[in-house]
């Protein structure tokens, strides 16, 4: 169960573990303009985060798709996300075309809170978006905002699910927090929720709402890796707790915009799998593979 040694072994590792390949629902592919953009915040990092943070994946767009396929992603989710209002709408018709031509990509969307959000959410649903990406963080608004209200109560009618950063890493913003979010749950209970970085750091309220709410999952974007340990550890017990939660926990990366390659994430959640007899590689097989399948309904 040992995870792969780094990105050239990982397509045959998810072969020994008898899968066609991996599904992962925490992937970034933006315009070009603004992805420079998000990597020139990267590039000072230091500043923003008092740590460097080298993209290890600068490349262009056609090589990341190629990276990714060679490591055996078969499906992923390309996930947007506004900063502002009138943003939205415009960043969902990209994804909406980046899909079209990129077939191992699925069709996903997000919103802001203003006015238009509940009628380009809801031509989102009808065009088939299978996962939409909201970033509490980044986008600077509280979730519980009333535009939001009747967007929260389409995707928990239509089981899509919305990957939510709504967590205090990496740095803590006016409206994150799992106890914010938590009331979005406690007002519409059936929300197909994935809880971005698992949460990060709020690893216990996270595990809460997924005990109290049974559409909540756990991404593993950034969880448990070396980088990340430094500054916000999981707990100690980690792949114990994950045991009693394991059909709820989905394979997320971050991809391209980690500071480290693809497997090491591979290798951590390979980890977990190892310390507790509960996981093994039925476990494996699940997050990297059968729940996130099941939830991007591919």
């Amino acid at each position: 169960m040992t995870g792969p040694a780094g990105d050239d072994d990982v397509a045959a590792w998810v072969r020994g573990l008898g899968l066609d390949g991996l599904v992962d629902i925490h992937v970034h592919f933006l315009p070009e303009r603004m992805l420079a953009k998000v990597w020139a915040y990267f590039d000072a990092a230091e500043r923003h985060y008092g740590m460097p943070w080298p993209v290890h994946y600068r490349l262009p767009e056609a090589d990341r798709l190629a990276a990714l396929r060679a490591m055996g992603v078969r499906t992923f989710a390309p996930l947007v996300y506004p900063h502002k209002p009138g943003m939205a709408e415009w960043l969902n018709g990209w994804a909406r075309e980046f899909a079209e031509r990129e077939p191992d990509a699925v069709p996903t969307a997000t919103f802001f809170p203003e006015p238009e959000a509940a009628r380009y959410v809801e031509e989102a649903l009808r065009s088939g978006v299978r996962c939409v990406k909201v970033h509490v963080q980044v986008g600077a608004f509280d979730p519980r905002d009333d535009h939001l209200d009747a967007v929260w109560g389409m995707l928990a009618d239509a089981g899509v699910p919305a990957v939510v950063h709504c967590g205090h890493g990496p740095l803590r913003g006016e409206h994150t927090g799992l106890d914010v979010f938590g009331r979005v749950l406690e007002r519409h209970p059936g929300l197909v929720a994935v809880l971005a970085h698992a949460g990060m750091p709020e690893y216990d309220a996270a595990f809460d709402l997924v005990q109290r709410f049974p559409r909540v999952h756990l991404d593993t974007t950034m969880v448990g890796v070396p980088f990340t340990e430094s500054f916000m550890p999981v707990p100690g017990d980690w792949p114990a707790r994950i045991a009693d939660v394991a059909d709820r926990v989905v394979l997320g990366t971050d991809f391209p915009n980690i500071p480290y390659d693809y497997a090491t994430q591979l290798r951590a959640v390979a980890g977990w799998a190892e310390a507790d007899d509960r996981l093994g590689e039925p476990f494996l097989r699940a997050v990297l593979h059968d729940t996130p399948a099941k939830l991007l309904d591919v």
